[in-house]
């Protein structure tokens, strides 16, 4: 019989909701990019508003203590909308397809500038 294995686990040991993006890198294909023990929903967004990801399509979220994991990329692309006018950011080139492909609303000139 094999006793069980005394090295950690892969799985982050948080009790909180980690999220990844996946981003589009043309010929390279599709990746997760995000792999810091523990990204919040916040740093996601602040990083799509500084133009961190290269042509994000979706971010997920997970949560290995409470079992559940989902798409969360229609609440994130909303909140960096949302927060790009509240400041007075220009959403990133890396960011707006993201935004444009999620959102059934047109851009602001302003915001694209």
């Amino acid at each position: 019989m094999r006793s069980p294995s005394l090295s950690p686990g892969l799985a982050p040991a948080f009790d909180e909701a980690v999220h990844l993006v996946l981003c589009d890198f043309g010929k390279q294909g599709l990746a997760y990019v995000e792999t810091e023990p523990l990204t919040t929903e916040q740093n996601v967004i602040n990083n799509m508003l500084a133009g961190q990801y290269t042509h994000p399509v979706q971010v997920m979220a997970f949560n290995i203590a409470e079992g559940w994991s989902r798409d969360v990329s229609e609440d994130v692309a909303h909140e960096v909308l949302e927060r790009a006018r509240a400041e007075h950011k220009t959403i990133p080139e890396e960011t707006r397809g993201f935004l444009e492909d999620l959102l059934d609303e047109e851009l602001e000139p302003e915001l694209t500038a």
